[in-house]
């Protein structure tokens, strides 16, 4: 019994990687060119990319063949879909016909689209798929040459870029070897912001509703008349922002490399701030599709998801944010499997208050009948307002604020005031495990742990308890805000005063 040529490969399920046998096998009998093992049309059209790529590199193509090949892609349960075994397929092939040399397959995995003229294109998901190598002991890892950088991150896997069939197997035969790429250095740095807090005049107290968010991870939710600058503040978030940490720049890398959205960069080196309209269906935004990608939601990881003019969302992608927002995470189940991806985001969202949007402003009269405000501000329910740990209101800026002068800000000082309260936070959860980044990641648990509450705080609190209705989510975001204000003027102890702020917030004018 001759032995079949088995390589590895891999495909994605969601973000995270499985690896794949790639076999081939030649038959005597009429030529036939077959790919099994549950392959969509992408990866049924490899034979054709495989012959051409073959021919046009002067070696004999599968349609030379006067004999029946079968290419198996196992397990075979798994689907596989996209253009990733063009590489793996053609060495398979070259094997099985004899025209590569036996070479050992057990610490090799091939992934890479095929030109027609044997060239190799890039590919999605190549960070997962070396991070798959790794955990199994795979120790070389060939790429398209446009995916090395990327798969570089992960250490301990030699990564050969390729750029053609031909450059493959002259490696593989001794010829001309291919140098490993070399390790790829993550260097976090600040988002790309169209506007900076800095050059937003006036509202003193978003701003600093804003610093407070992006200290500890809040949601906020902005209300207020058209033109009052909810959505310039929203815009303005990333300019505040922390660095992301090197874990948190692979776990952003991961998710954007599953969605083919790397943008030609190696790594993601910033913060997401992702901005859906409100016509976008609810796999967009969740995740899912046939096959299953990551929707906006885990593409803010890390970031903010901002949400602007929030009512006018479906409310099944409304009530849809509840559970992530909850637990990082949104699972998304079909009948053959279920798949989870990460969405630990900073949920920013901006409304008008009725319909006309002048309701209950001094400037201009509402138009809008009791009915229609009240069908509007339903579309939100309570449980999702509850879980917006900041509230406030946006009101029109002063002209005088506008015209006049006014005292210089600089973005450093709103940047420095966040990082400082953020590396308060890294401090104090670093014992945690699982690990959490910010207060607002806090379970009750650790609320009950980390919100120390001065003397004056807790008769305060209990006051507060006493004369307003919280429910039991709302008391426990309100300490975390209040958590969150010690954190940023540097106090370890959580006093009257921060209470009162956080609480305040709770209060929609």
């Amino acid at each position: 019994m001759s032995a079949v040529p088995k390589l590895f490969s891999a495909e994605l399920e969601g973000i995270d990687a499985e690896l794949i046998e790639v076999e081939a096998d030649l038959n005597v009998g009429l030529h036939s060119f077959n790919i099994v093992g549950l392959a969509d049309k992408a990866v049924s059209e490899a034979k054709e990319r495989v012959s051409s790529a073959l021919k046009n590199s002067g070696i004999k193509p599968p349609t030379q063949e006067n004999r029946k090949i079968t290419v198996n892609l196992a397990p075979a349960d798994t689907k596989k879909a996209g253009s990733r075994f063009d590489l793996p397929i053609a060495i398979a092939y070259l094997l099985a016909s004899n025209q590569l040399k036996p070479f050992p397959v057990h610490d090799k995995l091939f992934i890479g689209e095929l030109s027609l003229d044997g060239s190799l294109r890039s590919v999605n998901g190549v960070l997962n798929i070396a991070m798959l190598a790794k955990k199994k002991g795979i120790r070389t890892l060939f790429v398209p040459s446009a995916n090395a950088p990327e798969a570089a991150v992960v250490r301990d896997v030699e990564v050969i870029p390729v750029t053609s069939i031909l450059h493959v197997i002259r490696h593989l035969e001794g010829i001309a070897l291919i140098p490993p790429q070399p390790h790829t250095r993550i260097i976090p740095s600040f988002a790309p912001s169209r506007v900076s807090m800095s050059e937003i005049r006036g509202q003193a107290a978003a701003k600093r509703a804003l610093v407070i968010a992006a200290a500890g991870g809040h949601n906020i939710l902005m209300s207020g008349p058209p033109g009052t600058g909810k959505t310039m503040l929203a815009e303005a978030i990333p300019s505040i922002l922390p660095l992301p940490s090197v874990e948190e720049s692979i776990e952003l890398t991961r998710i954007y490399s599953a969605a083919g959205m790397m943008g030609g960069s190696a790594f993601m080196e910033w913060r997401p701030f992702r901005t859906p309209h409100h016509s976008a269906s609810l796999a967009s935004i969740l995740g899912g599709g046939q096959n299953p990608k990551p929707g906006e939601i885990s593409l803010a990881h890390r970031g903010v998801l901002f949400l602007d003019e929030l009512p006018e969302f479906h409310r099944d992608i409304l009530e849809g944010l509840r559970q992530p927002l909850e637990s990082g995470s949104v699972h998304v189940a079909r009948a053959k499997r279920s798949l989870s991806f990460p969405a630990r985001f900073m949920l920013a969202a901006a409304m008008n208050p009725c319909p006309c949007g002048y309701y209950g402003s001094a400037d201009k009269e509402c138009t809008c009948s009791a009915h229609e405000i009240f069908r509007y501000q339903r579309k939100l329910s309570g449980p999702l307002l509850d879980r917006f740990d900041i509230q406030i209101e946006v009101r029109k800026i002063p002209i005088e604020d506008l015209r006049g002068t006014r005292a210089p800000e600089n973005d450093e000082e709103f940047r420095a005031a966040v990082r400082a309260a953020r590396d308060r936070q890294e401090h104090r959860f670093r014992s945690l495990s699982p690990r959490i980044h910010a207060n607002a990641e806090m379970t009750s648990k650790d609320v009950e742990q980390f919100a120390c509450l001065g003397p004056d705080a807790e008769p305060f609190l209990k006051q507060i308890l006493e004369k307003q209705f919280l429910s039991t989510r709302g008391y426990y975001r309100t300490l975390k805000v209040a958590r969150t204000v010690a954190d940023i003027e540097g106090s370890e102890e959580i006093r009257k005063d921060h209470i009162a702020e956080a609480f305040q917030y709770r209060l929609r004018a």
